[in-house]
């Protein structure tokens, strides 16, 4: 497979979530390794350097190593190119700020109790274009609406891009189409086991951004970009299989078609609701998008087929049999929000949560619950910090590396005078 590319990407997700790699020639790849430094956790989206636990700052910043499996490189988007997504290592060790070996450990710990994780993606962005004063602007689709397709919503044909390449490069799209706002576009991605779907999910957004960006446009994942419009999401659909491929969550003898596993994964997905928003919603604009009447996960509620709230059951029953969990959005590294959202389906299973009722209301702008998510990203750090069930289980130097970076961005946000405050305050005050 090597011998088909003239060199091979190698690549991680950090914490930020960008694909930190480097580009190897393939003779040397056939290695399935190469050094890197541990510094890339000890920077911010500044590049300010942060002194933050197990970032290596203490230590002079020394090498890690990302290690791949040379039989699951892949065609890239582009020319002459593998692509190949890597685990980090640190003194023979998995590095615990790998969101990847996360993901491992927690499908270890499913594993252990005969299942199987399986994940369907769906993913959410909007286009911007440059305009005449050279800033980035909404992509004009004057013709948009939701669950559109063609000319009217794509004038440029940017998704048939997206679309072409994808299918060319074996990603498994189940479906493109544009939202409910404008121009945004969702993209779902067929399930897999989840280390193949989350493996899949971080390289295909990447290749959307980059095959959009050498058009002149800009595809972006940011939570809510637009003030005036809904924010953008990344669902996870769930499903467990034992090891014959049987769906473990379907159960046809149950009313509602569930196994009994089901309603204590969602417990633990309620009760952990606030904590889990921390690590799957990560970033100070991603609040703005968590907020009432935004279809979006504000908050900690179920129902069976109702968008309206945060874990959804589908009416598919059988080997379709899901939980879909839609609060994450894609600032989150994948491989930690799935993590964070299964550790916390296992901690409900396995403690045997108490169910609360299923959603009895519309839900859109007054849910029966008072579990909600908070305001802000602060709110949101104390109660993950405060949340030692869920902490324990992902691995507390994460959680701390976590809180660390987050914290200084938290700070830092305080400190700044806003356009917002400007235009509204200084004339007058």
């Amino acid at each position: 497979m090597l011998d088909d590319f003239k060199r091979i990407r190698v690549l991680s997700a950090d914490h930020l979530n960008l694909a930190r790699g480097k580009y190897v020639p393939a003779g040397l790849a056939k290695k399935g390794e190469m050094n890197a430094c541990i510094g890339i956790y000890a920077v911010d989206y500044k590049r300010d350097l942060i002194n933050a636990p197990g970032a290596g700052m203490e230590m002079g910043l020394p090498d890690l190593k990302a290690i791949y499996d040379i039989k699951q490189v892949r065609p890239s988007w582009e020319k002459d190119t593998g692509v190949v997504v890597a685990d980090l290592y640190s003194n023979d060790k998995p590095l615990p700020l790998c969101g990847r070996s996360l993901l491992k450990m927690t499908l270890a710990d499913w594993k252990a109790l005969g299942c199987t994780v399986n994940i369907g993606i769906e993913l959410e962005a909007y286009v911007f274009q440059r305009g005449h004063d050279g800033k980035w602007e909404p992509y004009d689709t004057p013709g948009a609406y939701v669950y559109g397709t063609g000319p009217s919503v794509d004038p440029e044909g940017l998704m048939d891009i997206v679309w072409e390449a994808a299918e060319k490069l074996n990603f498994p799209i189940e479906a493109i189409n544009s939202e409910f706002d404008w121009p945004q576009f969702e993209f779902t991605l067929e399930y897999a086991d989840a280390l193949t779907a989350l493996d899949n999910l971080f390289l295909f957004r990447l290749m959307a951004k980059e095959l959009l960006i050498k058009q002149g446009y800009l595809f972006s994942f940011m939570p809510k970009p637009l003030s005036d419009r809904g924010g953008s999401g990344m669902h996870l659909n769930i499903s467990l299989s034992d090891e014959h491929g049987n769906n473990l969550l379907n159960d046809p003898s149950k009313d509602d078609g569930l196994s009994d596993m089901v309603k204590p994964m969602i417990a633990g997905l309620i009760k952990h609701h606030v904590s889990l928003a921390a690590l799957m919603c990560p970033t100070i604009n991603s609040y703005k998008r968590l907020r009432p009447s935004n279809i979006c996960g504000h908050a900690g509620n179920w129902g069976y087929d109702h968008r309206c709230a945060t874990t959804r059951i589908p009416l598919d029953r059988g080997k379709g049999t899901r939980i879909e969990h839609r609060l994450a959005d894609c600032a989150a590294n994948p491989y930690i929000a799935a993590a964070a959202a299964l550790q916390a389906c296992r901690l409900g299973f396995t403690k045997q949560y108490p169910v609360p009722d299923p959603e009895p209301s519309e839900g859109f702008t007054e849910p029966k619950t008072d579990n909600v998510i908070p305001d802000t990203m602060g709110e949101g750090l104390r109660a993950l910090k405060a949340d030692t069930d869920l902490t324990e289980a992902i691995g507390q130097p994460m959680v701390d590396h976590f809180l660390a970076i987050k914290g200084k961005e938290w700070n830092e946000y305080l400190d700044h005078t806003t356009d917002w405050e400007i235009d509204t305050y200084l004339e007058f005050i």
